[in-house]
């Protein structure tokens, strides 16, 4: 028996790469080209681009003035509000006192009654001596809280200082302050108590 040998013929199988189509490419090229906008770069006018810089520049300009007024209104502000809580603080400060002075002064006065009006006979004894250095002391210490007496007698009469209690007629003393039946007082300048007075008349 003969072994046949089988023999498997060879394909040969050829491979064709397709070549691009030069036609296609080339339109589509074509479109492409066709489809792509065409720009061209205007230059910008110089007169308006100036133009709108100084438009910018003065709105800014103006802005930043309206801020400046602004905040100068606010310092100003602050400033007075500062000015007239110090102030409202000092005179606060400075009469906060006041109705403990005016519940002293009568006690000062019947010292200074008193002091018009020793007996010889005890003017010169340690204890009367005593009692004109206690008056001294609270006059002192009023002086140093700002209350000062107000000057009466000889004076013109000043409605704005003096009351008058009695006017008595007095030869070339039209309008004078002849007697001071109580003394006033000023605190810091301001009139606590005015001076009862008696008034000269023709």
């Amino acid at each position: 028996m003969v072994n046949q040998e089988e023999v498997k013929p060879e394909m040969n199988v050829k491979q064709t790469t397709a070549a691009p189509d030069e036609s296609a490419t080339t339109g589509e090229q074509a479109i492409a080209t066709d489809a792509a906008p065409t720009t061209t770069d205007t230059p910008a006018d110089p007169a308006a681009v100036i133009a709108d810089l100084q438009q910018r520049l003065a709105q800014a300009e103006a802005q930043a003035a309206e801020y400046k007024d602004q905040w100068m209104r606010a310092v100003a502000d602050y400033r007075n509000f500062k000015r007239r809580t110090e102030t409202e603080r000092a005179e606060l400060i400075r009469n906060a006192g006041t109705a403990i002075i005016l519940k002293l002064l009568p006690v000062l006065d019947d010292f200074e009654r008193a002091i018009a009006n020793v007996p010889p006979e005890i003017a010169e004894t340690p204890w009367w001596q005593g009692t004109q250095l206690i008056a001294h002391k609270l006059r002192t210490m009023l002086e140093s809280e700002g209350v000062k007496p107000i000057e009466a007698l000889g004076q013109d009469f000043d409605p704005n200082l003096h009351e008058a209690v009695i006017y008595e007629d007095a030869e070339g003393q039209e309008g004078k302050v002849i007697a001071e039946l109580q003394r006033g007082y000023l605190l810091h300048d301001r009139v606590i108590r005015p001076s009862m007075v008696k008034v000269g008349r023709g």
